[in-house]
């Protein structure tokens, strides 16, 4: 990022000299676009200050490392002065853990749910380490710096504004850089389907992001970041799509990216690379949720032989799962969030033995009921879940560890390299069971520090004006309206065209 060459070109003729000349403007360009919107209104470009900070420091870390590493190394490393390098560390790590005590017991005297998660991540790691094949190969410095980074950038972007905006400004931005794909998949199917189909909403993201990083790629920006073609496209998947899809496209993204010619090639190749991809997440939606529709009439047609009514898979996961959602820290002990335990173990069954899709897409569900205001309990049946438990869960699903990936994932590595099919069906299930651990230790980390930030609402001016509609706010007011012996009849008149209630005239 030496800012000291201007924008002169390099040498070399083609792509790679245009590729130089762009590396070297962006620098100098970024740094005054940054100074413009500063001095502008450093409120508005607060997130994109935030963020550049952030960027400045690991680049600065890098750096440092680089040339000041081996001196600091050499000085430290002192002949006669071993122990003493390892007491101290023995030292620091107890004065880390006696820290992270003391936080836990200021910081979970009025929010015990903090508790059982950071509970819930030590049993989990623990489980880990206990089926580990090779106790003695576990690296648990890698581990504790694993778990300690994670917990500063998640206290980062969790407990403080600054970090809150910068990271919710930058999934806005993402948000809205995905949007871009309606423009073109509107003009293909037409906006009823892209609005209505999922297919047609979703899939067409995965075209979009793939030829914008073959655009990426040719330009530079990727090989910059010291990827390659092969290991750009296994990113991507990896985010948007899932790590079983990566393999299969692979093979043809070493070619492709590494020859186009021009910057329209390139996008083109990129598009056309994802059409694959596409159809087999496609092919597997509908062979899962199939599945599973077959699985829960034939669960429901065995439950009815023994007057068992509504047996279904969901309801066998909610059963067995439901211990892991508690240590995620869903609720505390039977108290009143007890119930989402249920729930989340239902979402986690779903996505252990089906996909990921479709558990977010009940999930989706639980939280649009949760907006819309509706009833908590419906025929005996939990509407929605607490905000808490949509955020863990969100964290828990939050990865491609399931069954409907083995045999994807076995197809795709064995056509590669078919001499190795025996050693990835030795270590599969071991992949499988270890990835679905991490993710629970992430929705554990983020219930350790998750706190409420949505502000209080005032009920008496909510409900004393006339409502159009429920919400969320409207359902908390009205429960309390309902179980308080004082109330406005205006407040009482608002509640009942939503809610039905014995006490409604």
């Amino acid at each position: 990022l030496s800012m000291g060459g201007g924008c002169r070109p390099g040498r070399g003729g083609g792509g790679m000299a245009s590729s130089s000349l762009i590396l070297r403007c962006l620098p100098p360009a970024y740094a005054a676009f940054l100074l413009i919107a500063c001095l502008l209104n450093f409120q508005r470009a607060l997130a994109l200050f935030v963020l550049t900070c952030v960027a400045l420091v690991f680049l600065a870390y890098s750096l440092l490392k680089r040339l000041l590493g081996p001196k600091l190394r050499a000085r430290v490393r002192l002949r006669g002065h071993r122990r003493l390098s390892l007491w101290f560390k023995r030292c620091l790590a107890l004065a880390a853990a006696l820290a992270l005590v003391l936080w836990l017991c200021l910081d979970t005297s009025r929010q015990p749910e903090q508790l059982v998660s950071f509970a819930g991540s030590c049993v989990f790691v623990a489980v880990l380490f206990a089926c580990s094949k090779h106790h003695g190969a576990v690296s648990w410095r890698a581990v504790s710096w694993g778990l300690g980074l994670q917990f500063v950038l998640g206290l980062f972007v969790i407990r403080t504004e600054p970090g809150f905006i910068a990271f919710q400004w930058l999934g806005e931005q993402i948000q809205v850089f995905l949007s871009y794909t309606e423009a073109g998949s509107s003009f293909v199917f037409g906006e009823t389907l892209v609005k209505d189909v999922f297919a047609f909403q979703v899939l067409p993201i995965i075209v979009f992001f793939s030829c914008v990083m073959s655009v990426l790629y040719y330009v530079g920006l990727m090989v910059t970041m010291g990827t390659t073609a092969t290991e750009t496209l296994s990113v991507a998947g990896n985010i948007f799509v899932s790590q079983t899809e990566a393999p299969l496209s692979q093979e043809g993204v070493k070619l492709t990216y590494g020859d186009a010619r021009n910057l329209i090639e390139a996008a083109s190749s990129g598009a056309a690379i994802s059409v694959r991809v596409v159809a087999n997440i496609a092919a597997n939606l509908i062979a899962f949720l199939a599945v599973l529709d077959f699985i829960n009439a034939a669960l429901s047609w065995l439950g009815s032989l023994v007057d068992v009514q509504g047996l279904s898979f969901q309801l066998i996961c909610s059963y067995i799962l439901r211990p892991v959602a508690f240590l995620m820290g869903v609720a505390w002990l039977m108290g009143v969030a007890w119930e989402d335990c249920a729930v989340v173990a239902e979402l986690l069954g779903v996505k252990l033995f089906l996909n990921e899709f479709v558990a977010y897409e009940e999930l989706s569900k639980y939280k649009q009921r949760r907006l819309a205001g509706a009833e908590e309990w419906m025929d005996s049946q939990k509407q929605w879940i607490s905000v808490r438990a949509e955020i863990l869960t969100t964290y828990a699903l939050c990865g491609f560890a399931n069954f409907s990936s083995i045999g994807v994932m076995l197809g795709g590595l064995t056509s590669m390299v078919p001499q190795r099919k025996s050693d990835f069906s030795r270590i599969v299930l071991r992949a499988l069971f270890t990835g679905a651990c991490v993710s629970l230790v992430n929705a554990c980390v983020a219930g350790i520090l998750y706190v409420p930030r949505e502000a209080e609402v005032n009920c008496t001016s909510l409900l004393g004006t006339p409502l159009g509609s429920s919400s969320f706010e409207v359902y908390q007011c009205c429960r309390d309206v309902f179980q308080s012996l004082e109330f406005s009849p205006g407040a009482l008149d608002n509640c009942c065209r939503f809610y039905n209630r014995t006490i409604c005239p």
